[in-house]
């Protein structure tokens, strides 16, 4: 069929008109895809939050490890005399200024302290196990190194930090 217009020609050849736009089918494919990716990506961002998490509290504890390492070094450097027979989880001396100090892990609490003539201070937490080895003078009647070992650990994650400080007052 073909009318004909002075302006306008309309021809109908039998098809369907044509239509824009998208099915419901495709409509519910699009959207169970996109569900899924982002599913996908608020997995992944839920690890990576636990992750740096995890991350942030053992830098803490390994950083709160190595400043009371730091301190321990700095005091014995300048000690006098070191105690040889305090046990391997103490080290007494005599500090520069005179004042007695000892450093003192306590499994029961995982708490390394500091006690001095007046009083006591946790000086670092989340410790699992400490030691301090002593080499001793060749009369044994004081101390020429210590050797520290610690383990920390935050969560699942545990690390050792470990030194040694030579008495230089001991070196005369």
């Amino acid at each position: 069929m073909k009318i004909q217009n002075s302006k306008f020609e309309i021809r109908n050849s039998g098809r369907r008109p044509s239509r824009t736009g998208f099915t419901i089918a495709e409509l519910l494919l699009v959207l169970a895809i996109s569900g899924i990716l982002l599913a996908a990506v608020a997995v992944a961002l839920n690890a990576s939050i636990i992750n740096y998490r995890e991350n942030e509290n053992i830098f803490k504890t390994i950083n709160n490890a190595r400043q009371a390492l730091l301190r321990i070094t700095s005091q014995l450097r300048t000690a006098s005399p070191v105690d040889p027979n305090a046990p391997i989880n103490e080290c007494s001396f005599f500090a520069a200024d005179g004042q007695d100090i000892t450093y003192e892990y306590r499994s029961a609490d995982n708490k390394l302290y500091l006690i001095t003539d007046s009083q006591e201070y946790v000086l670092c937490e989340n410790v699992t196990s400490m030691s301090f080895g002593k080499t001793l003078t060749d009369d044994l009647s004081d101390c020429k190194s210590v050797q520290i070992s610690m383990t920390v650990q935050s969560g699942d994650i545990q690390r050792t930090l470990s030194s040694a400080v030579v008495i230089r007052r001991n070196l005369n």
